[in-house]
């Protein structure tokens, strides 16, 4: 079963704050329903060509290959959000959910948008 605690956010914070500082973008990390790592993507150099997005970690190689840094940060921040004991043993076909936790990063918020510097 998937859980996150805010122990575990401490834990993973500064590698995660490490790749927003060296792509120079500001973002808070939250946990949502002690399930899911959440990064929102406030403001920064990157762009990733639309101002409210919820990007599908699954397909960032896909949806952001025009967009090179683009990929590369958001590939270097799912990592991070990863950690190094994050494990991943699921199993669709046979309905079988077990993971560490999920992870979420949105790109500007459903009020307000990112801001491209």
């Amino acid at each position: 079963m998937a859980y996150v605690s805010q122990d575990d956010k401490k834990k993973l914070a500064p590698a995660i704050k490490a790749v927003l500082k060296k792509y120079k973008v500001k973002a808070s990390i939250a946990v949502r329903n002690h399930s899911t790592l959440v990064v929102n993507l406030k403001k920064g150099e990157v762009d990733f060509g639309d101002a409210h997005y919820q990007v599908n970690t699954y397909w960032i190689d896909e949806h952001f290959a025009e967009k090179p840094v683009a990929k590369s940060f958001l590939n270097e921040l799912h990592d991070a959000m990863k950690g190094p004991e994050f494990f991943c043993e699921d199993d669709a076909q046979t309905d079988y959910f077990s993971r560490s936790h999920y992870t979420d990063i949105n790109i500007g918020g459903w009020k307000t948008s990112y801001e491209l510097i």
